[in-house]
Protein backbone atom coordinates (compact mmCIF):
# COMPACT_ATOMS: atom_id res chain seq x y z
CA UNK A 1 0.00 0.00 0.00
CA UNK A 2 1.42 3.38 -1.00
CA UNK A 3 1.97 6.13 1.58
CA UNK A 4 -0.77 8.16 -0.13
CA UNK A 5 -3.27 5.34 0.26
CA UNK A 6 -2.23 4.80 3.88
CA UNK A 7 -3.06 8.43 4.63
CA UNK A 8 -6.62 7.81 3.43
CA UNK A 9 -6.94 4.30 4.82
CA UNK A 10 -6.25 5.14 8.47
CA UNK A 11 -9.01 7.76 8.85
CA UNK A 12 -11.42 5.44 7.04
CA UNK A 13 -10.75 2.78 9.66
CA UNK A 14 -11.54 5.25 12.42
CA UNK A 15 -14.69 6.47 10.65
CA UNK A 16 -15.81 2.84 10.35
CA UNK A 17 -15.17 2.36 14.07
CA UNK A 18 -17.26 5.45 14.84
CA UNK A 19 -20.10 4.08 12.74
CA UNK A 20 -19.96 0.76 14.57
CA UNK A 21 -19.83 2.54 17.93
CA UNK A 22 -22.86 4.60 17.00
CA UNK A 23 -24.84 1.52 16.04
CA UNK A 24 -23.98 -0.51 19.13
CA UNK A 25 -25.29 0.10 22.60
CA UNK A 26 -23.81 -0.71 25.98
CA UNK A 27 -26.72 0.86 27.84
CA UNK A 28 -27.48 -1.24 30.92
CA UNK A 29 -30.85 -2.89 31.30
CA UNK A 30 -33.18 -3.84 34.16
CA UNK A 31 -31.31 -7.08 34.77
CA UNK A 32 -33.70 -9.97 35.22
CA UNK A 33 -31.54 -11.63 37.87
CA UNK A 34 -31.50 -8.60 40.20
CA UNK A 35 -34.33 -8.81 42.74
CA UNK A 36 -34.77 -5.03 43.07
CA UNK A 37 -35.10 -4.49 39.30
CA UNK A 38 -38.88 -4.86 39.41
CA UNK A 39 -39.05 -1.89 41.77
CA UNK A 40 -36.93 0.38 39.58
CA UNK A 41 -38.39 2.92 37.16
CA UNK A 42 -36.81 4.86 34.29
CA UNK A 43 -34.80 7.74 35.71
CA UNK A 44 -35.89 11.16 34.43
CA UNK A 45 -33.27 13.16 36.34
CA UNK A 46 -30.21 14.83 34.80
CA UNK A 47 -28.01 11.83 35.58
CA UNK A 48 -30.15 9.44 33.52
CA UNK A 49 -27.31 8.87 31.03
CA UNK A 50 -25.38 7.14 33.80
CA UNK A 51 -28.31 5.88 35.92
CA UNK A 52 -31.12 4.82 33.56
CA UNK A 53 -33.15 2.95 36.20
CA UNK A 54 -33.66 3.88 39.84
CA UNK A 55 -35.71 3.25 42.95
CA UNK A 56 -35.61 5.35 46.11
CA UNK A 57 -37.62 5.46 49.30
CA UNK A 58 -38.07 8.57 51.44
CA UNK A 59 -35.11 8.47 53.82
CA UNK A 60 -33.06 10.75 56.04
CA UNK A 61 -29.52 9.68 55.22
CA UNK A 62 -28.11 11.83 58.02
CA UNK A 63 -29.35 9.39 60.67
CA UNK A 64 -27.00 6.69 59.37
CA UNK A 65 -23.41 6.69 60.60
CA UNK A 66 -22.48 3.09 59.80
CA UNK A 67 -22.42 0.97 56.66
CA UNK A 68 -21.72 -2.69 55.96
CA UNK A 69 -20.47 -3.48 52.45
CA UNK A 70 -21.01 -6.97 51.12
CA UNK A 71 -18.43 -8.57 48.81
CA UNK A 72 -19.08 -7.45 45.24
CA UNK A 73 -21.13 -10.00 43.30
CA UNK A 74 -20.44 -10.80 39.64
CA UNK A 75 -23.66 -11.09 37.67
CA UNK A 76 -24.15 -14.41 35.88
CA UNK A 77 -27.47 -13.79 34.12
CA UNK A 78 -27.82 -14.15 30.35
CA UNK A 79 -28.53 -10.41 30.06
CA UNK A 80 -25.14 -9.47 31.50
CA UNK A 81 -23.01 -7.18 29.33
CA UNK A 82 -19.42 -8.35 29.67
CA UNK A 83 -18.65 -8.56 25.93
CA UNK A 84 -16.31 -11.51 26.27
CA UNK A 85 -14.47 -10.14 29.32
CA UNK A 86 -12.55 -13.00 30.92
CA UNK A 87 -13.50 -14.35 34.32
CA UNK A 88 -10.13 -13.18 35.68
CA UNK A 89 -10.81 -9.63 34.45
CA UNK A 90 -14.31 -9.70 35.93
CA UNK A 91 -12.90 -10.76 39.29
CA UNK A 92 -10.21 -8.07 39.10
CA UNK A 93 -12.85 -5.42 38.48
CA UNK A 94 -15.07 -6.75 41.27
CA UNK A 95 -12.16 -6.63 43.71
CA UNK A 96 -11.29 -3.12 42.57
CA UNK A 97 -14.93 -2.04 42.96
CA UNK A 98 -15.11 -3.35 46.50
CA UNK A 99 -11.91 -1.55 47.45
CA UNK A 100 -12.83 1.80 45.89
CA UNK A 101 -16.39 1.95 47.20
CA UNK A 102 -15.10 1.04 50.65
CA UNK A 103 -12.51 3.83 50.52
CA UNK A 104 -15.01 6.41 49.29
CA UNK A 105 -17.74 5.53 51.80
CA UNK A 106 -15.24 5.50 54.68
CA UNK A 107 -15.06 9.29 54.30
CA UNK A 108 -18.66 9.52 55.56
CA UNK A 109 -19.44 6.28 57.40
CA UNK A 110 -17.94 3.78 59.77
CA UNK A 111 -17.56 0.87 57.35
CA UNK A 112 -18.21 -2.81 58.13
CA UNK A 113 -20.13 -1.84 61.24
CA UNK A 114 -22.73 -3.99 62.98
CA UNK A 115 -26.38 -2.98 63.09
CA UNK A 116 -26.10 -3.18 66.89
CA UNK A 117 -23.95 -0.04 66.79
CA UNK A 118 -26.87 2.15 65.74
CA UNK A 119 -28.62 2.87 62.42
CA UNK A 120 -26.62 0.99 59.78
CA UNK A 121 -26.83 0.72 56.03
CA UNK A 122 -26.09 -2.46 54.09
CA UNK A 123 -24.69 -2.07 50.58
CA UNK A 124 -24.76 -4.72 47.90
CA UNK A 125 -22.89 -4.10 44.65
CA UNK A 126 -23.28 -6.31 41.59
CA UNK A 127 -20.94 -6.03 38.60
CA UNK A 128 -23.22 -6.59 35.60
CA UNK A 129 -21.09 -5.60 32.60
CA UNK A 130 -17.81 -4.13 31.42
CA UNK A 131 -15.60 -3.81 28.39
CA UNK A 132 -11.91 -3.22 27.85
CA UNK A 133 -10.20 -0.41 25.96
CA UNK A 134 -8.29 -1.63 22.86
CA UNK A 135 -4.65 -0.82 23.46
CA UNK A 136 -2.89 1.70 21.20
CA UNK A 137 -5.97 2.46 19.08
CA UNK A 138 -7.87 3.60 22.18
CA UNK A 139 -5.19 6.26 22.74
CA UNK A 140 -4.77 6.99 19.03
CA UNK A 141 -8.44 7.93 18.60
CA UNK A 142 -8.06 10.83 21.04
CA UNK A 143 -5.91 12.67 18.50
CA UNK A 144 -6.72 11.27 15.06
CA UNK A 145 -8.45 13.59 12.58
CA UNK A 146 -11.52 11.36 12.59
CA UNK A 147 -11.62 10.20 16.22
CA UNK A 148 -10.46 13.45 17.83
CA UNK A 149 -13.47 15.62 16.89
CA UNK A 150 -15.87 12.82 17.84
CA UNK A 151 -14.29 12.47 21.28
CA UNK A 152 -14.28 16.24 21.82
CA UNK A 153 -18.02 16.36 21.19
CA UNK A 154 -18.57 13.37 23.47
CA UNK A 155 -16.45 15.02 26.15
CA UNK A 156 -18.69 18.09 26.13
CA UNK A 157 -21.84 15.96 26.13
CA UNK A 158 -20.55 13.69 28.88
CA UNK A 159 -20.79 10.74 26.52
CA UNK A 160 -18.53 7.71 26.16
CA UNK A 161 -15.43 8.09 24.02
CA UNK A 162 -14.69 6.12 20.89
CA UNK A 163 -13.14 2.70 21.57
CA UNK A 164 -13.39 3.32 25.32
CA UNK A 165 -14.14 0.76 27.99
CA UNK A 166 -16.95 1.09 30.52
CA UNK A 167 -18.45 -0.59 33.57
CA UNK A 168 -22.08 -1.45 34.37
CA UNK A 169 -23.26 -2.32 37.87
CA UNK A 170 -26.19 -2.34 40.28
CA UNK A 171 -26.32 -0.62 43.66
CA UNK A 172 -28.76 -1.90 46.33
CA UNK A 173 -28.85 -0.16 49.69
CA UNK A 174 -31.02 -1.27 52.60
CA UNK A 175 -31.47 -0.64 56.30
CA UNK A 176 -29.39 -3.37 57.94
CA UNK A 177 -31.83 -3.87 60.82
CA UNK A 178 -35.16 -3.84 58.99
CA UNK A 179 -33.94 -4.97 55.54
CA UNK A 180 -36.05 -2.22 53.98
CA UNK A 181 -34.78 -1.32 50.52
CA UNK A 182 -33.89 2.37 50.56
CA UNK A 183 -32.10 2.90 47.26
CA UNK A 184 -31.43 0.81 44.17
CA UNK A 185 -30.20 1.74 40.73
CA UNK A 186 -28.55 0.45 37.58
CA UNK A 187 -25.51 2.44 36.49
CA UNK A 188 -23.06 2.78 33.63
CA UNK A 189 -19.81 4.69 34.17
CA UNK A 190 -16.84 5.51 31.95
CA UNK A 191 -14.06 8.12 31.74
CA UNK A 192 -14.37 11.51 30.11
CA UNK A 193 -14.01 10.99 26.36
CA UNK A 194 -10.75 12.98 26.30
CA UNK A 195 -9.18 11.25 29.30
CA UNK A 196 -5.98 9.93 27.70
CA UNK A 197 -4.73 8.40 30.94
CA UNK A 198 -7.71 6.05 31.04
CA UNK A 199 -6.60 4.43 27.77
CA UNK A 200 -3.39 2.96 29.24
CA UNK A 201 -4.26 -0.54 30.41
CA UNK A 202 -7.17 -2.54 29.05
CA UNK A 203 -9.20 -2.20 32.27
CA UNK A 204 -8.22 1.40 33.07
CA UNK A 205 -11.41 2.92 31.61
CA UNK A 206 -13.63 0.52 33.56
CA UNK A 207 -11.63 1.24 36.73
CA UNK A 208 -11.99 4.98 36.16
CA UNK A 209 -15.74 4.41 35.80
CA UNK A 210 -15.73 2.62 39.16
CA UNK A 211 -13.92 5.58 40.74
CA UNK A 212 -16.61 7.93 39.41
CA UNK A 213 -19.40 5.63 40.55
CA UNK A 214 -18.06 5.48 44.11
CA UNK A 215 -17.84 9.28 44.27
CA UNK A 216 -21.36 9.59 42.88
CA UNK A 217 -22.82 7.29 45.58
CA UNK A 218 -21.15 9.24 48.38
CA UNK A 219 -22.66 12.48 47.00
CA UNK A 220 -26.10 10.84 46.87
CA UNK A 221 -25.93 9.88 50.55
CA UNK A 222 -25.00 13.35 51.80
Amino acid sequence: MSSKHRLWFRPLLIVSAIAVAGCSSTAPVKYAGISSSERMSPNSAEDSDHIPYRYSAPVDWSKYRNITIEPVAIYSGSDGQFNGLTQDDRRQLADYMGKKFDEALAEKFVTHASATNGPTLRLKLTLTGADTTPQVIGTFTKFDLAGGPYNIVQSVRGGRGLMSGYVNYVVELEDAATHQLLLAYVAEQYPNAMNVGATFGSLSAAETGIDKGAEQLVKTLR
